[in-house]
């Protein structure tokens, strides 16, 4: 059911050189900015790092320590599938100083898990979150999905109560995207089975409503924290922020990947890695110096002027283009949101947009509105007689 890139590793000895690429990558991108950089957030992404050995994850965490600067209050984060973690990695993870760990689990049905190819029980994530509070992993985030095959109000519902039982301390609701033809493993999926549009808003609606019900505060889109957790603590100050990875209390400007697929943040562009494991490591073998990047988006003048306004749309629901938008007339996209207005889904008044509890499903579409980048995209493929496949631009 994934969309994202994956790889399959299943030898140790690949795990530990690919540890050593990272290592190594690191050590190439330091060389370029400077050693001693400040570092508020450490983020171990990919589905399953846990697969790396602990003396890899050892070693990684050595070469990170020795080439940053800690920022005293500095998160460390590692996301983990409860179904391959082996049975002293909590203990390591508290050892090196990790603070959050970030589970998912999507659904807890068994016929929506067997759909979906991944049977992973309310037990095993149960006991790895008890596992991690227990060696001091003090935070918890935990992922679910609706609109995935077999699913229904009734059992989103039922899976949502009883992950909150667990009192994770954030959750993200995605939408499953089902996307065939980008990855083929998809099309074991019977489309037969898979909620239509108003089955999947329904699905959101009794998420967002049991979450509710049960303490946790809406975040933006997609996110709900516990009130004294601090993404509820800056989405209430208005100094939410939001990135490719999704919300965060970050506001660093700069943020670096590295490993294969792996997308870098700076304050001219974006830059990603090659996403093949095998080319990225072929990559890395050809020089010393140079960097395994396969495409960059530069940001424009037109970019920097709309991301601030694209995010606060996105993490406050609500946008002053009057304080944002440095004197830009954006008559055209405000007259794009008189359907919006019409249906209930924002109010405008005068420069300013607010979306109404009915429209935070459709926050996307709103801040696309201000997506020039997006809007060229469609037009090419409409000149070359193509469907555009919705997307979000540099510029968010």
């Amino acid at each position: 059911f994934c969309g994202c890139n994956t790889s399959v590793m299943r030898h140790e000895d690949g795990r530990i050189a690919y540890g050593d690429l990272l290592r190594e990558e690191m050590r190439r991108i330091v060389a370029l900015v400077g050693e001693q950089r400040t570092v508020r957030h450490v983020q171990f992404g990919g589905g399953t790092p846990t697969t790396l050995p602990a003396q890899s994850l050892r070693q990684i965490m050595r070469s990170v320590r020795t080439f940053f600067q800690f920022d005293p209050q500095a998160e460390l984060a590692m996301e983990l599938d409860p179904r391959h973690v082996p049975q002293d990695y909590a203990a390591l993870l508290g050892d090196l100083g990790f603070t959050r760990i970030s589970l998912g689990v999507q659904d807890l049905e068994p016929r929506v898990q067997e759909a979906c190819g991944r049977h992973q029980s309310f037990e095993q994530t149960q006991a790895c979150i008890q596992a991690a509070r227990a060696a001091g992993v003090s935070g918890v985030n935990i992922d679910l999905i609706y609109g995935l095959p077999y699913q229904t109000v009734e059992s989103v519902g039922a899976t949502a109560l009883k992950i909150a039982s667990l009192r994770p301390d954030r959750l993200a609701v995605f939408g499953y995207a089902h996307v065939p033809w980008k990855q083929k493993r998809q099309r074991l999926i019977p489309e037969a089975s898979l909620p239509k549009s108003e089955e999947r808003l329904a699905q959101r609606a009794e998420i967002d409503k049991v979450l509710q019900a049960q303490g946790y505060q809406p975040i933006g889109l997609d996110h709900y924290a516990l009130p004294e957790d601090g993404l509820a603590k800056v989405a209430k100050s208005g100094t939410l922020h939001r990135n490719f990875q999704g919300y965060t209390t970050d506001s660093c400007p700069v943020l670096l990947g590295m490993g294969a697929s792996a997308i870098s943040m700076l304050p001219a562009g974006f830059a990603q890695n090659i996403t093949s494991v095998a080319a990225y490591a072929r990559a890395m073998a050809e020089g010393s110096d140079s960097l395994p990047i396969a495409r960059g988006v530069a940001f424009t003048e037109d970019d920097k002027l709309r991301g601030p306004i694209i995010e606060r749309i996105m993490c406050d629901m609500a946008v002053d283009l009057a304080a944002v938008g440095q004197g830009h007339d954006f008559s055209e996209e405000l007259a794009a949101l008189q359907p919006f207005e019409q249906d209930g889904l924002v109010q405008i008044k005068g420069q300013k947009i607010n979306i109404t509890s009915l429209g935070r499903p459709f926050v996307r579409h709103v801040a696309a509105v201000f997506d020039t980048r997006r809007r060229a995209l469609q037009q090419k493929a409409q000149a070359n007689g193509q469907v555009a496949t919705p997307q979000f631009s540099a510029a968010l």
